[in-house]
């Protein structure tokens, strides 16, 4: 039994208030919250094996109404950069996915005003008959409202026909932080935080895996972090038996490169490789019931996501092939199957590839993806 009652209460994996939360992350040394956190990952994953991803992120359209202050990527829809990827590109970028050894299209893109249910059905239908084993990791709960919104059609039902054409697993895209009022000033056009867990509680009622995110340090307060992550917890919590729910939480910095945030607001990312450790820490921390944290080297870089996985992390993503969107606001980080193995030694463990639903995948014969730094 730990002297700190918390600390003993979270190496418990019973469930921290937010208070409690708050109180190890504001007094404990980011060292011993680390701990703490490392304890519950070992608990959770006994072996020394810290799984991966092969995959690339498609963007379906980059026309958004959305409007959200944080995003360089979108283009109003009437704007001479708009476009839809047509299928033909799909195929090249799918093959090219085959060849460096991924098995999935992580499928979002904008609020475009016309593209409707019936779009997305007959695009995860004919995706699905050209590449009958390539896993479809799409949309989120913002794209999901939207396409309820403009006809009229309940969460349920959306998601059920959407799953039906082949969806396989639902990202955790657009949670940013769950409060109305950080909504309201980041990204207005986007459904409330209520919905976006409302939607997330439907997929998970239809086994309908998915995963939780958390986009932090703009304009949000510590507080409105751990009321995040507890409302999270809690639809964790109402998933039907033997289903997963959230699999995965991931959370990652506020990229700040000449987003209107920063240029109107004045609000840059000032996130120091501590804070982030100790918000990977916490998240393993306050998330007992959600199985796996994913760091993002994307964001952070992957020696700060190399700590992380002595810290509560036990999952690296993907290579992500292909990145637009973080990457349009300043994420300048790249790793290849090689180089992220390599990083996962380094840190001391055994880099095990794995598929969206963290099952073992043996790795592929392949061709390693070239970066042009």
């Amino acid at each position: 039994m730990h002297k700190n009652p918390i600390v003993s209460k979270a190496l418990n994996k019973e469930f921290l208030t937010a208070e409690e939360g708050l109180y190890l992350f504001d007094h404990l040394p980011t060292s011993e919250l680390m701990w703490v956190a490392n304890e519950i990952k070992k608990d959770l994953h006994p072996s020394n094996k810290i799984t991966w991803q092969i995959d690339r992120n498609v963007n379906t359209t980059n026309a958004c109404i959305a409007n959200c202050k944080f995003c360089n990527f979108f283009r109003v829809p009437k704007h001479k950069d708009v476009y839809i990827t047509d299928l033909n590109t799909y195929k090249k970028k799918i093959e090219e996915t085959i060849k460096y050894g991924g098995d999935q299209l992580l499928l979002q893109g904008g609020h475009h005003p016309d593209l409707g249910l019936e779009f997305y059905v007959n695009l995860f239908k004919t995706l699905k008959e050209n590449y009958p084993k390539i896993k479809l990791h799409a949309l989120g709960p913002p794209e999901i409202a939207h396409i309820c919104k403009i006809g009229n059609y309940s969460h349920e039902f959306v998601l059920e026909k959407l799953s039906n054409a082949g969806m396989d697993s639902m990202p955790g895209a657009g949670a940013e932080i769950l409060s109305d009022r950080v909504r309201r000033l980041i990204s207005k056009g986007k459904c409330t935080g209520q919905e976006w867990l409302d939607i997330m509680q439907a997929a998970h009622k239809l086994n309908i895996t998915t995963s939780a995110t958390m986009m932090f340090g703009h304009v949000e307060t510590k507080e409105e972090r751990f009321d995040h992550l507890i409302r999270i917890r809690e639809v964790q919590e109402k998933k039907p038996k033997n289903t997963n729910g959230f699999l995965a939480f991931i959370a990652w910095p506020f990229m700040d490169d000449g987003t209107l945030l920063q240029k109107v607001k004045g609000i840059n990312n000032t996130c120091t490789q501590d804070e982030y450790l100790k918000i990977i820490a916490i998240s393993r921390i306050m998330l007992p019931n959600i199985r796996n944290i994913q760091t993002s080297w994307l964001t952070v870089g992957a020696e700060t996501a190399q700590l992380t996985l002595h810290g509560g992390a036990n999952d690296m993503g993907s290579i992500m092939i292909e990145e637009n969107v973080v990457s349009a606001a300043g994420a300048p980080h790249r790793l290849t199957s090689n180089s992220i193995q390599k990083c996962i030694e380094d840190a001391g463990f055994v880099p095990q590839l794995r598929t969206q639903l963290y099952k073992d995948r043996v790795i592929p014969k392949m061709v390693e993806q070239k970066i042009n730094y």
